[in-house]
């Protein structure tokens, strides 16, 4: 029975690409004069001021990028509380795929010149998984979640004002400046507790590399694709076709066992994983992606109160002000002009 519903997981990957495929040959057959330039101009397309700081803030978008937190939170917090993090980490991953494959048929095509952000992104996002997992699995959630989420908006605003020359006034630099200095701090609750774990803290900041890295490509494909949802779709149907051939080569168990031990997880995990990221997809489209970055990384937030609430962790005068830190950030970073 297991070996029979992955096998229809990987026909249905194969079927998939091979419509990704023809869909391609037919959009390639019809690019229209916009196609054209950003095919001429792929080295540079997206990287002119326009595309790169998007519109302002407002909010909608603010609201999305909220609500995202909300739920990356929900799925995180799930996996955190499975007694096998691996076969959860999985089945979220794996379970964008049939929501992807329900959505795919209802949206446009991503632009042709957009592929080597999808690409990209895809590596990115299963890498981000890989070490995320294995900071897990080595450190405790209040010190892994707050490093790599925190490090990853100073990132993309060090690399979107130093290479790609995005423009942010002084008062979004300094909401920037104080979410991460509230995420990090976090971080410092576990020292108190006397529990430093350095190989932890150093997995957590290379996953954070690589959250800043697929949040820059993704931003930059959503924009080049012309679809955000569609471009995010076909991410998701290549990030779980990877996770699934990860795990069928580190841990073949771990896989068979997801449609027998995992399928809660695949269904609320995924769900929750997949809606949350499509927001902030979008997000990436409508305003600076140095911004959804770090706007979306209030979820730390919320982590701390299902953490506290939920899970029944305890309260620290640290956690209080490090939470109130980062929500002055994201306040300041709402009414930013």
């Amino acid at each position: 029975m297991p070996h029979s519903i992955i096998n229809r997981f990987f026909l249905i990957s194969r079927f998939g690409l091979s419509f990704f495929h023809n869909r391609v040959r037919i959009q390639k057959r019809h690019l229209d004069a916009r196609s054209h330039a950003l095919l001429a101009n792929l080295s540079n397309v997206g990287f002119d001021s326009d595309q790169l700081e998007g519109k302002i803030l407002t909010g909608l978008v603010f609201i999305a990028v909220i609500g995202a937190g909300v739920l990356h939170a929900a799925w995180n917090a799930l996996v955190k509380g499975s007694t096998d993090k691996a076969l959860s980490m999985g089945a979220v991953v794996i379970g964008h795929v049939p929501i992807a494959a329900i959505i795919l048929p209802v949206v446009p095509m991503p632009e042709v010149a957009s592929l080597p952000y999808l690409f990209s992104g895809i590596a990115l996002h299963l890498g981000y998984q890989i070490f995320l997992l294995k900071s897990y699995q080595t450190g405790d959630l209040t010190q892994v979640y707050p490093i790599a989420r925190g490090s990853a908006p100073l990132i993309v605003a060090l690399f979107s004002l130093t290479i790609l020359g995005v423009q942010l006034s002084g008062t979004e630099l300094l909401a920037i400046a104080i979410i991460g200095a509230g995420i990090i701090s976090l971080a410092m609750v576990r020292r108190s507790d006397g529990q430093v774990n350095r190989k932890a803290a150093v997995l957590a900041g290379i996953t954070g590399l690589f959250i800043a890295s697929y949040s820059l490509v993704d931003g930059l494909g959503a924009r080049i694709a012309g679809t955000s949802l569609g471009f995010y779709c076909w991410l998701a149907v290549g990030n779980g076709t990877l996770m699934a051939l990860y795990l069928l080569w580190k841990s073949p168990k771990t896989l068979w066992s997801i449609p027998r031990r995992g399928m809660r997880v695949m269904a609320i995990g995924g769900t929750t994983s997949f809606v949350a990221y499509a927001l902030v997809t979008w997000a990436f489209t409508q305003a600076p992606i140095a911004l959804v970055t770090a706007l979306r990384e209030t979820s730390i937030v919320f982590v701390l109160l299902i953490g506290v609430f939920v899970l029944k962790e305890r309260l620290s005068l640290l956690k209080v002000f490090a939470t109130m830190t980062t929500l002055l950030g994201a306040a300041l970073l709402r009414y930013a002009k």
